[in-house]
């Protein structure tokens, strides 16, 4: 499985993270806190490529200055991919979504985590 991952820190208050849920348009994962706003998208090895880079920049890219304007900055986001793997944990990314990625000042991670059997 993978777990790709939008967090947006915020400041543990209730009402900025409904307007970053507002302002993006998609149900954030429910954790009880406020701290971290957290949107998932879940997939599984037989299910098409999901381009979660694109995806999460096109929800990012156009509100930005409205992130910001509820002190919000780039540098309190965060892409991250959590990777479940059997035997090898290799994965490739396009030039075009790095560029995009990195043009966009947003933190990328990568996590391979080995799936217990």
């Amino acid at each position: 499985m993978k777990f790709h991952n939008l967090y947006i820190h915020t400041n543990g208050s209730s009402e900025i993270y409904q307007k970053i849920t507002d302002l993006l348009a998609v149900m954030p994962q429910e954790e009880g806190e406020f701290d971290i706003w957290t949107y998932q998208i879940v997939t599984h090895e037989e299910d098409d490529y999901f381009d979660f880079i694109n995806a999460f920049l096109d929800l990012l890219e156009p509100n930005f200055e409205k992130l910001e304007n509820l002190n919000i900055g780039k540098e309190d986001i965060t892409i991250w991919l959590f990777y479940e793997y059997d035997q090898q944990c290799s994965m490739s990314f396009n030039s075009q979504e790095m560029k995009r990625l990195g043009e966009s000042g947003i933190a990328f991670n990568v996590d391979c985590i080995q799936k217990k059997n």
